[in-house]
Parts: structure tokens; sequence; C-alpha cells
């Protein structure tokens, strides 16, 4: 199909919400509508809007005024691959899944989308695949707070994560340093240390535990104890929710059979906490920030990706691009194939120069002892 026959296309949001996905909604709509006046259609709740056929026509009016709002109007679901949608349960309780890609395809050919504008993660992408085999053009935009999709350097939805986050650590600083506490915030993230890392260093936490570095209680306590003794009395620990310790595991809260990613990461924030109480002599308390991460209103920054994403998505498509994503690579949009991204997730390298950075400043990873402070009389002033 050629970009003149372009008519009608379709958008859904996929997977977890985030700040920006009213944003994305916005621009590709309105670019779709003004500059090549194609009739423009929004799925509710993902890819189960397409299997349910809950398809309505967006107007200008409907993504007018959202730019600001916070999670998406056409609603999401994480739990929906349209080749494996649990319809049901066995009588023993486990999940009954069924091949649904049949109906989704009957409702983009009862609408006449000529494409679907997919907004999420990878696995998002993933669940895009049967679609995509199906013959049916799917433009990607990458989506999640855990900015960690493949092929590109960032995605909307995390600077205002990582923003609620460095809020959220700052108010416990004052209360650690005025109660000479230890606190331990457990943030998201999954697999990927990049809400921890960059919160903990806009912070300025004293240890930051993500997953690619392992971590050693024992490296930890020798770093609080000399905070606790020679000043300043307290410390700020951020931990991602995949953090482990070195030789263990990553902690599981949950296991959903019937999501696409079943297994849900968290505890790991309270564990350390409790540990540390344990082997130290300083008052530790915990907190986890959970789902606070991934709402409200998207940041100035945000509201700026997720505009250029979603003009770029439908540009891409006028251009005749098929099963694409947009990506951003060294503050350059382009796109990569779609299928380059599913399921694949985008870690933290340890070397990362934000890492190199924290670590020269004295913050820990746990797992190095902290250096000797070097003692040194004031050089003299002129």
């Amino acid at each position: 199909m050629s970009p003149s026959q372009i008519k009608r296309i379709g958008i859904l949001t996929g997977g977890g919400d985030c700040p920006g996905l009213n944003a994305v909604i916005r621009a590709v709509a309105k670019t779709a509508m003004l500059q090549h006046g194609i009739q423009v259609f929004g799925i509710e709740d993902g890819f189960q809007g397409l299997i349910e056929d809950r398809v309505r026509a967006l107007s200008f009016a409907d993504v007018s005024g959202i730019l600001t709002r916070g999670g998406t109007i056409l609603g999401t679901n994480n739990k929906c691959n349209p080749r494996k949608w649990a319809i049901g349960r066995n009588a023993d309780g486990s999940p009954v899944f069924a091949d649904c890609t049949p109906q989704c395809i009957a409702t983009v050919e009862r609408h006449g989308l000529d494409a679907i504008v997919v907004i999420g993660g990878d696995g998002t992408m993933a669940a895009s695949t049967g679609l995509v085999d199906a013959g049916i053009n799917i433009i990607g935009v990458p989506k999640t707070i855990d900015n960690d999709l493949h092929g590109t350097e960032i995605t909307f939805g995390f600077l205002t994560a990582v923003a609620t986050a460095t809020e959220a650590l700052d108010k416990l600083h004052s209360t650690a340093d005025s109660h000479h506490r230890v606190m331990v915030c457990e943030v998201m993230g999954r697999n990927a240390g990049w809400i921890a890392l960059t919160a903990g260093v806009a912070s300025g936490s004293d240890i930051i535990l993500i997953p690619e570095i392992p971590f050693e209680l024992d490296t930890m306590c020798e770093y609080i104890d000399r905070r606790v003794a020679h000043g300043p009395g307290f410390a700020i620990i951020v931990v991602g929710e995949g953090a482990m310790p070195k030789g263990g595991s990553q902690m599981i809260r949950q296991i959903d059979p019937t999501s696409p990613d079943p297994v849900r990461l968290g505890g790991i924030g309270a564990w350390v906490a409790q540990e540390l109480a344990k082997r130290t002599t300083a008052d530790v308390r915990s907190t986890n920030l959970g789902h606070i991460v991934r709402g409200g209103t998207p940041i100035a920054a945000d509201r700026i990706l997720a505009t250029h994403f979603g003009y770029h998505a439908i540009a891409m498509l006028m251009d005749g691009a098929r099963n694409r994503l947009v990506v951003r690579q060294n503050n350059i949009f382009s796109d990569i194939d779609l299928m380059a991204s599913a399921g694949k997730q985008r870690l933290v390298p340890v070397d990362h120069p934000l890492v190199s950075a924290a670590r020269a400043i004295g913050t820990s990873f746990g797992d190095v002892a902290p250096a000797p402070r070097a003692s040194r009389e004031p050089s003299a002033v002129f």
C-alpha cells in the first residue's frame, strides 16, 4: 500500500501505563488528521480492544487538552498477548489460553485500518508479532518507565518516573537526617537499574543497588558503620526492584500465569533493610514507591519527547515504513525493525559513565569496600 492510500489508522497503548502516553496519542492523531487527512481510531485497553472489537473514532476534540494528563485516555493492558490470551481457567485454577490473532485481524478489517500505531515496551512489541505475520502494518513507539527497550537510548515516561523518585528520595533525606536513620527506598525497573541509578545520583543517595551490579551486605554494612561513626550519621539507599546479592537471586513478589511477563519482582528493599538492621547499629527503615512512579503529569521533557515520537511515527508511515519502531540514538530520531526490540532489554552497562561518576563522588554500589578518606590539610586561599 502506498502512503497516499492510507486513509484510516488505529492507535493502541499496551503494557504498563506511564506519563506521556496521552502526549503521544495527541501527536499521532493531530499529525495524521491535520497534515494528511487520515481518520484515526482509538483501540481501547491495548490488544484486548482488538480482540473484543472495542474501537472508536477519535475526533480532534478527543485529543485536545490531553497533553498534560497522566495515564492514557484509551486505557491499557499488560496481560494481553493476542497469541496467548487467557480466556478462562481449568478446574485446577490454571489458565486456559487461546490464540486470538484471528479476532484481531477481523477487527482491523472491519474498521478498514491501514496501519496501527502501537505504543509500548518490549512485551507490547513482541505481542505484535502475530499481527505483523498476518500482514498488518505496525508502527511502534517506545514506551516504558524502565528505559530498558532495546534499540533506543531513551523511552518517554522514564524522565518523569525519575523526577518522581528523586522527589521522594529528597523527602527521605530530610527525615533520615533528622532521626539519624538509614532509609531504604525500593523503586521499579524490572531487570534494569536505570531508574534507581538516575534517581539515586540526582538525589545524592549514598548507596545505589541495581540489578546489573550484585551487592554484598558486608560491604554495605562497612559503609554504613563508617557513616554512623564518623558522620554524617545517616544514609539513603535506593534499590532497584531487580537488585540481588552476590550469589543470590532476584526476589519474586508474585507469579501471574495469565500475563506474558508472569514474574512480578519486589521485596528486595524491605529485605535489605532487615538485614542491615541485624548487622549494624543503625536505625533502618524501608519504603517502596511502587506504582507511584508511574503516575502523575509528565514533565516538560517527556511531553516534548512524546510529541517527537508521535510525529515521527506518522512521518515514517507516510514515507512508506512498514513494521518499524521509532527510536532516538545520539539525540537523533530514526527507526529500526520492529522485531529488533521485541522481547529484548536494554540494561545498564557496569561501566556506564553515570556509574563511574557516582563512584568518583563516593557513592557505593554495594560491591566495593569504601576507600578511606584522604587526610589532607586544606589548601591555602589566596
